[in-house]
């Protein structure tokens, strides 16, 4: 093969698909997931063809079946720079900052994705990444037995560090050593069986939380679900029954809507899995719980005043009721969050008008007439000159994110940590700053309105 350098999406798209074959080896029911969302797509498209053209249009109808989202938590500040090395060898940067301590879970995140919008259109794939909060863990002389564990693994074979080395050096990867990159890096995400602990530590880390045992007690950050995305989520979920998948009782993020906005995600029943503990001389048979799998489906990214609306209403929602694990009141939560949710506008032109999202700008072929040449965007898109699509949120909600991880560990893992940021120290430990998401939102959106004016003609030209 060539010495040619490939395209840092062409390798996140050989990662990408090589860690999907291998979680749905290791996790069989991902396949059936997989397949489930595929048949509602598929479906959800033919219903629809106006918004299968407006998806081909923008270029965005390709990526929705490549489109996947992982997520992994790590233990230290060295794994977490490395993994972030890791993760720009394949165009992926970190994006946002996300405390997830607020929610009872003690870690803090950010998420690995591409940045432009051909790399998004080419391959979204994106890793939620978190780092595990001894901080937050009361115990000393367990947070210092956990710290010594940690600190003793490594979760990078030595061929993928030289080639993430070779990559910054050489501004990128040939094609065999892509190859050699993607099957090394992938060593990092898999699942081991045989646990970094004994048992009695493995349950005093189960029983400080099971996150905590989670993150400690393997020998590497098994990738913990991997999330296809689906254009109906309450299809899919009401499906899941019927393919033998038990979803979990409520789906995540905001109600049904006719405007998808943000995210809403659900997912199946966390896998016990057997596992080794090693004890001396002697091993001990048990089980883990951690692995799972989620569909998510994606709405319109909100601008902060669209944000600060969606925080308060969730706030209200939850100060009334919050679901329970078991779903023993996910009928009246759902309910309660539909009718509470019923501020938030529902039609793209009052979310525009409202500047509550964000949105992509292109010319619909229209000649200007006499005067509208100084008319805002606004006033181009009321007379057609101008056509406004959402912009797909590409991140993250830390309360769904905390939700999905607390239906997996049950209720009594819902330890109450008080909300405790420390973006500070997460960049420190990432060693870069993350990027800020509305930034980028707002970009996208500024460019687009300059390409569509720019591509504007008048009725007598």
């Amino acid at each position: 093969m060539s010495d040619t350098k490939i395209s840092r999406d062409a390798i996140r798209t050989l990662f990408s698909r090589a860690m999907s074959a291998m979680y749905k080896e290791e996790v069989p029911a991902y396949g059936t997931l997989l397949d489930l969302v595929r048949e509602v797509n598929d479906a959800t498209l033919a219903a629809d063809p106006a918004e299968k053209t407006r998806l081909q249009d923008l270029g965005e109808l390709d990526r929705i079946s490549e489109e996947r989202h992982g997520a992994i938590r790590l233990g230290t500040a060295s794994e977490l720079a490395m993994m972030r090395r890791l993760f720009a060898v394949m165009g992926m940067y970190p994006v946002g900052y996300y405390d997830l301590s607020v929610a009872g879970v003690p870690v803090h995140s950010t998420a690995f994705r591409p940045l432009e919008d051909a790399a998004l259109r080419h391959n979204p794939f994106r890793v939620f990444t978190s780092l595990l909060r001894l901080d937050l863990i009361e115990d000393e002389d367990l947070r210092a037995e956990a710290q010594g564990v940690l600190d003793a693994r490594q979760i990078y074979t030595d061929r993928c560090v030289a080639l993430i080395e070779k990559a910054e050096a050489e501004g990128g990867l040939s094609e065999t050593d892509a190859e050699a990159f993607v099957a090394e890096a992938l060593e990092t995400f898999r699942w081991h069986a045989e646990a970094n602990v004994g048992h009695a530590m493995y349950r005093r880390l189960h029983d400080a939380h099971r996150l905590v045992a989670d993150v400690v007690a393997f020998k590497g950050p098994h990738i913990n679900h991997l999330t296809p995305r689906t254009l109906d989520i309450d299809k899919v979920q009401g499906l899941m029954p019927e393919w033998n998948i038990t979803p979990k009782a409520v789906i995540e993020g905001p109600p049904p809507r006719k405007v998808a906005i943000l995210l809403r995600q659900t997912s199946f029943k966390a896998l016990e899995e057997p596992v080794t503990y090693a004890d001396g001389e002697t091993t001990v048979e048990g089980s883990h719980t951690a692995r799972f799998g989620e569909i998510e489906q994606r709405g319109m990214a909100l601008t902060p005043k669209g944000q600060a609306l969606y925080d308060q209403l969730l706030a209200e929602t939850r100060a009334v009721i919050t679901p329970k694990a078991d779903g023993s009141n996910a009928a009246e939560y759902m309910a309660k969050l539909s009718e509470v949710f019923a501020a938030f506008p529902d039609d793209l032109d009052g979310i525009r008008k409202e500047e509550l999202g964000y949105f992509r700008y292109t010319a619909t072929g229209k000649p200007l007439a006499e005067g509208d040449a100084a008319l805002d965007a606004a006033a181009l898109v009321e007379k057609g000159v101008l056509r406004a699509d959402p912009i797909i949120y590409e991140d993250f909600l830390p309360v769904s994110a905390a939700g999905i991880f607390q239906s997996n560990l049950g209720d009594e893992a819902q330890q109450a940590f008080s909300g405790n940021p420390n973006r500070d120290m997460f960049e420190r430990d990432l060693g870069a700053s993350v990027v800020d998401l509305h930034q980028r939102y707002a970009e996208a959106e500024a460019a687009s309105l300059t390409r569509a004016l720019a591509g504007l003609t008048r009725e007598d030209a």
